[in-house]
């Protein structure tokens, strides 16, 4: 069975090879949302404008269609007891450890933010105010995913966020599974809806008579969930489109093939997931597909994660590292490992697109995941372009201030009126002349 995976060995030795990169590329991108054309773009749509027209009741009868659970509106919201409970019956080992991760990343968060550095001294200056209210999306298909909630909920608290909102789907025997829950208690978040996909977002967006509407949404999700994400962008703020897990690997003949493979494995096993080596071995490249051919098949999906290997996933050897490294900008990974030795933090510093750079043979994207500080929550599908990994920055804005007073608008004034007659705007410009009228 795996020797279908030969197929992802891609060398540029072959006829059309750039072209097999921009198709690579393409599949990892299309996979991040729904086209708006194609059919599930156009549902999407539809259960947009449902909930906005039918609130709840839409909301419950996507519920039933989707997560096969049927609710009443009065049940979405988890009540504070369950989740009372999930927390006093959390493995107590567990939970240490969950302390610990949200002390580093809670450290982290507030090393890096900007929001207590408002200046609103001289004539100009900016002034920052946290977010009021964000909701939290978190997955709940194929893995419950507690770790999302503290990488998206602590820092939105280091950044003074006073209303947070969880939404999870009922996978978990028609709730949400209860480390879920438990995490959302320990970190005194008491709104945690059972609800998920586009119907979760649009209630979130718009409102509904139970749910409050929200000012921004963030957090992973499937091609629903960022689908309408990207469609309700300016009726409320996102972060970004955080899609299918994705990894790029970059390696030279330095690195373990083995420990290749294993990290491929662990962003192939996500529903879907991408995994993608980058190198100048030819060697390593075949040790590599060999290994992942003899460790997937020790996976306890591994008919599925055969699958999305052949669909997202590729091997692929370049003539020397620079094509590799710019190919690498061109994916614009949302994790970046670079297997390189003592040349890791070299390529490191070329590399100008990825939603986080793991460099060195021992930080795998498991570390970034749990445990590190940075959030795990990153732009997919070509996102790291232009978009950013989420941190507590997101979830402040600013406000620009402008204070002038008559002689400093004085020295100004008529270079201000020029520019509004510039322009045609003979009232911008009376605004400014009649405050120098004496």
């Amino acid at each position: 069975m795996t020797n279908e995976l030969d197929q992802i060995l891609i060398s540029y030795k072959q006829p059309g090879f750039d072209q097999r990169l921009v198709q690579l590329r393409m599949a990892i991108c299309q996979a991040a949302t729904f086209n708006p054309r194609s059919d599930e773009g156009k549902e999407v749509v539809k259960i947009i404008e449902k909930v906005l027209e039918h609130g709840d009741k839409a909301v419950a009868e996507y519920t039933e269609k989707y997560d096969v659970v049927k609710l009443t509106p009065e049940q979405f919201l988890v009540s504070k007891e369950n989740l009372e409970k999930a927390h006093r019956e959390i493995d107590k080992n567990l939970l240490t450890l969950i302390h610990k991760a949200i002390e580093n990343v809670r450290q982290y968060q507030a090393k890096i933010f900007i929001g207590n550095k408002s200046d609103l001294s001289g004539e100009t200056g900016i002034k920052y105010k946290p977010i009021k209210r964000v909701g939290i999306c978190v997955p709940g298909a194929s893995a419950p995913l507690p770790s999302t909630v503290i990488m998206t909920a602590v820092p939105a608290q280091v950044a003074g966020v006073k209303e947070i909102v969880v939404i999870s789907p009922p996978r978990y025997q028609g709730g949400i599974h209860p480390v879920i829950l438990a995490l959302c208690y320990e970190l005194r978040i008491y709104e945690v809806y059972r609800i998920g996909g586009a119907q979760a977002v649009a209630a979130l967006a718009s409102g509904t008579d139970t749910i409050r509407g929200v000012d921004k949404i963030v957090g992973p999700g499937n091609m629903w969930v960022q689908t309408a994400k990207r469609l309700l962008f300016g009726e409320v703020g996102i972060d970004s489109i955080a899609g299918p897990s994705e990894v790029l690997i970059i390696a030279n003949d330095k690195a373990n093939p083995s420990w290749i493979a294993a990290d491929m494995l662990s962003q192939a096993e996500h529903a879907p997931g991408s995994a993608i080596l980058f190198t100048d071995s030819q060697q390593v490249a075949e040790n590599t597909l060999g290994e992942l051919k003899k460790q997937v098949m020790q996976l306890n999906r591994a008919e599925e994660t055969i699958e999305r290997l052949t669909k997202y996933c590729g091997i692929v050897v370049f003539k020397n590292m620079n094509d590799a490294i710019e190919w690498a900008n061109e994916f614009a990974s949302e994790h970046l490992e670079i297997q390189c030795g003592d040349k890791s933090k070299e390529i490191a510093d070329k590399i100008d697109n990825a939603g986080a750079i793991f460099i060195g043979d021992y930080s795998p994207v498991a570390v970034g995941d749990y445990w590190a500080g940075p959030s795990h929550t990153l732009p997919t599908g070509g996102g790291a372009r232009f978009s950013s990994a989420l941190t507590s920055n997101d979830f402040i804005k600013s406000t620009s201030i402008i204070e002038y007073d008559k002689k400093k608008l004085a020295e100004s004034a008529e270079d201000i009126i020029r520019l509004a007659e510039a322009e045609g705007l003979d009232a911008h410009a009376k605004s400014i002349k009649i405050r120098q009228q004496k």
